[in-house]
């Protein structure tokens, strides 16, 4: 049974390795219930996890969780010493604490860009969380934890980023960081289209006209010719009549 439980946490490790960009050391997000229920089945999660995962982890809460147990009193008191232990995350409830349920689901919205993984035994935050693309849940059943199977919402991401339809947002920051990197932020831009304006005369018609106007020089050049033929025939007819003229003296 334990071979099997690992066997599909290597799969599903796997999935969100090669698909989500999750890398190590890998960043678990514990509430106040996945602590209390460790404490119930005596669970070393420092100790076990990582071998569950299959590599290096960083156990960590936020301050919500841990003021959340400390208002819920005695009863939660041994899970809040376990969270204590924990790295606290800084949220955007300095100031206004809310619920850990939804701390939580804060720290995964954008995309889940710090790749959380997310622990809890509640349910209502577990199915919020399946909604979302990209975030492996954890729990606790029958003293062992288990990495439940991706949800839905993440087979459905994965389906649209093999098809085209999507780039992954790993990828995305990666491909933004190497572009801020090399300044080709700017050159990547698109550039505006400019309005085209009315350009000058075809050549092709230009040379058509160069030939009309040859031709019609042509005939400018014959008249002169005519005219030339005219003063000849004008100056042979004058000295003719002078001829005749001497003669008839």
């Amino acid at each position: 049974m334990k071979i099997t439980r690992q066997k599909h946490a290597k799969k599903h490790m796997g999935f969100y390795k090669h698909n989500f960009g999750f890398r190590e050391p890998f960043q678990v997000l514990l509430d106040g219930t996945f602590c209390q229920a460790a404490l119930r089945n005596k669970i070393q999660i420092r100790e076990q996890l990582p071998g569950y995962l299959g590599g290096a982890t960083q156990l960590c809460t936020t301050r919500c969780v841990l003021k959340e147990l400390e208002s819920l009193g005695k009863e939660l008191y041994g899970a809040k010493l376990i969270a204590q232990r924990f790295q606290v995350r800084s949220c955007s409830h300095f100031t206004n604490p809310v619920s850990g349920s939804a701390c939580l689901l804060s720290m995964i919205e954008e995309n889940n860009p710090h790749h959380y993984f997310i622990a809890t035994q509640d349910q209502d935050l577990a199915t919020k969380i399946k909604k979302r693309a990209g975030v492996p849940l954890l729990f606790i059943i029958q003293n062992t934890m288990v990495l439940d199977k991706p949800s839905a919402k993440s087979l459905a991401s994965v389906q649209a980023i093999q098809t085209g339809q999507l780039i992954p947002e790993h990828q995305k920051l990666s491909l933004t960081h190497l572009k801020e990197e090399q300044g080709l932020v700017k050159m990547l831009e698109p550039k505006k289209r400019k309005r085209k304006r009315a350009g000058g005369p075809n050549p092709l018609s230009c040379l058509k006209k160069k030939k009309k106007t040859q031709d019609v020089s042509q005939p400018s050049a014959t008249k002169k010719k005519g005219n030339k033929k005219r003063r000849k025939r004008k100056l042979a007819d004058t000295a003719g009549t002078a001829s005749s003229r001497s003669q008839d003296a």
